[in-house]
C-alpha cells in the first residue's frame, strides 16, 4: 500500500495552483516541503532543483505545470499552455494536441480559481460555462462565469483535489504525481538531484534543463524523467505496472540507461511495456484499415537529448494513466508504488557506485 505520508503529500500539493507559465506560487510550496525533508534547494528561471549529500549520482526530473487557463481579454480564456508557448493555432502535431481538441466538452461545468502567480493569492472563481475551438483564431477559447473583473494576464487553474477511487487515484495527475513522487524520496533518504521543471507542456521546460546542465553539469549526464502516460482504457493501463521508452518523436533514449531500467524491473518483478513499441504496433492497425497513424509522442527528455549535442542523455519512467489532460486522470496505487520501489532501488545501486560530492 502506498504510505499515508505520500498520499498527505500529494493531497496538500494537488490543491496548490501550478498553471502553465504560472508555476512560481507551486515553487515556493515545493520549496517548503523539499527543505523540511532535508533536501538544499536552488532556484533558476524556470527550474527549481533540490539536491541530496550526492548530487550527481542519480539525476531524475519531472514537469511541475498543469494544464489551465489564462485571461486573454475582457470576458476570454484560452488554454495557457498555447499562449505560454506563443502559439497561434492547432496544428494537431502532437499527442497533447491531438487529445485535447477532443476533450473541450469535458471541461464544460468544471470549477476554476483565478490566482496571482508569483504568491499564489486567491483572486475569485468560477465555473467554466463552455470551452470550443474558435473557427478565426484556430484555438481553444473558453466562456467562465464569476471572473468578470479579473483582467488579461492573470492564470486560471482547475480546482482539484485528490479522489481515491477503490485502487485508483484520480485528479488532475500529469505530472503533479511525479513532482510528489520526488518530493516523497527525499523522506526516503535520496541523495541525488531532483529537478522540476516549469512550462513543459508549452514545449519550453528543456531550455531551463539544458541552461542549468551547461553550468553546472558533467561532460556528459545521465538524466531519468518522471511523468504519467495516457492509455485509452483502465484495462490498457493496467496490463503493466510501469511504462518505459526506447524513444520519442525527438530523439533516440540512452540505451544503456533504458537497459539498466529495464533489468531493475524485471528483476523486481515489475511489469512494463515499451511506449513507443506499443503506439508502432497500434499504427500498423491503423494504417492496415485505412486509418491516420498516431503520434509516438514528445516527451521532456526527447528534446533536450536532441538540442544538447551529447551533453545530456537518459531515458523516461512514466506511470500509465487513463483521462489524460482532464480532471479526472487516474492511475493504479500498485503503478505508483511500482514507481517509487523502482526510483529507490535505482538512486540506491547509483549512489552506493558514485563518489560523495
Amino acid at each position: 500500500m502506498l504510505h499515508h505520508e505520500f498520499i498527505d503529500l500529494l493531497k496538500l500539493i494537488i490543491r496548490q495552483p501550478s498553471v502553465v507559465g504560472a508555476e512560481h506560487s507551486f515553487f515556493r510550496v515545493l520549496q517548503r516541503e523539499l527543505e523540511e525533508r532535508g533536501a538544499k534547494v536552488t532556484w533558476y528561471e524556470g527550474l527549481l532543483v533540490a539536491q541530496g549529500s550526492k548530487p550527481f549520482s542519480t539525476m531524475l526530473s519531472a514537469h511541475i505545470d498543469r494544464h489551465g487557463l489564462i485571461c486573454t481579454g475582457p470576458h476570454e480564456f484560452q488554454f495557457a499552455a498555447f499562449i505560454s508557448a506563443n502559439r497561434t493555432d492547432l496544428l494537431n502535431n502532437s499527442v497533447s494536441e491531438e487529445l485535447m481538441t477532443k476533450v473541450t466538452e469535458r471541461f464544460k461545468a468544471k470549477p476554476v480559481f483565478a490566482y496571482e502567480p508569483w504568491s499564489g493569492a486567491y483572486r475569485g472563481n468560477g465555473v467554466i460555462k463552455k470551452s470550443y475551438v474558435c473557427e478565426f483564431r484556430n484555438n481553444l477559447i473558453f466562456e467562465i462565469d464569476g471572473l468578470d473583473d479579473v483582467v488579461a494576464g492573470t492564470p486560471i487553474a482547475f480546482e482539484d483535489k485528490l479522489k481515491l477511487q477503490g485502487n485508483r487515484l484520480v485528479g488532475q495527475l500529469d505530472n503533479v504525481l511525479s513532482a510528489a513522487v520526488l518530493v516523497h524520496l527525499f523522506s526516503l533518504g535520496f541523495q541525488g538531484t531532483a529537478f522540476f521543471t516549469a512550462q513543459e507542456e508549452a514545449g519550453k521546460s528543456w531550455r531551463y534543463l539544458l541552461e542549468w546542465f551547461r553550468r553546472f553539469g558533467g561532460s556528459t549526464n545521465r538524466l531519468f524523467v518522471l511523468d504519467t502516460s495516457p492509455f485509452p482504457t483502465v484495462e490498457a493501463a493496467n496490463n503493466q505496472l510501469l511504462v518505459l521508452r526506447q524513444k520519442d518523436a525527438n530523439a533516440a533514449f540512452n540505451r544503456e540507461s533504458t537497459a539498466l531500467i529495464e533489468d531493475l524491473c524485471r528483476s523486481n518483478n515489475i511489469s512494463y511495456l515499451f511506449k513507443d513499441k506499443y503506439v508502432e504496433e497500434d499504427n500498423a492497425r491503423l494504417l492496415s484499415r485505412g486509418e491516420s497513424a498516431k503520434s509516438i509522442g514528445s516527451t521532456e527528455l526527447g528534446r533536450i537529448i536532441a538540442a544538447s549535442n551529447g551533453l545530456v542523455d537518459g531515458t523516461t519512467i512514466q506511470i500509465p494513466t487513463t483521462g489524460y489532460h482532464t480532471m479526472e486522470e487516474s492511475a493504479c496505487s500498485e503503478s505508483v508504488e511500482a514507481f517509487i520501489r523502482l526510483l529507490t532501488l535505482l538512486s540506491e545501486q547509483m549512489a552506493a557506485t558514485s563518489p560523495a560530492a
